[in-house]
């Protein structure tokens, strides 16, 4: 019964990320694209945590705390370039 809950929400992660790619590819605005991406990120951390309890493993959780943090620089990043047009500043730039 557990695995088949657990097979039955990685499924639903894997069907929402595919909308999310599309909406990411798709999407009407860049900020749109940018949520899209970060969700992205967000289940696919979920779906690795589903997997590694699945097969009754830790070798997983490096692998979930990497992902996270490249997301979030990810996401900071392309928000820091939608909002500026730049993502690193130098003291010359005007």
């Amino acid at each position: 019964m557990k695995e088949t809950i657990l097979l039955l929400a990685l499924t639903f992660f894997m069907i929402a990320i595919g909308l999310l790619l599309y909406r990411s590819i798709v999407g009407p605005t860049m900020p749109d694209r940018a949520i899209a991406l970060d969700t992205i990120g967000v289940n696919i951390i979920s779906a690795i945590a589903i997997v590694s309890i699945i097969l009754s493993t830790t070798a997983f959780l490096e692998a979930i705390l990497i992902l996270g943090i490249l997301a979030f620089i990810g996401t900071i990043a392309f928000s820091k370039y939608i909002e500026r047009g730049v993502i690193v500043e130098r003291k010359g730039d005007s």
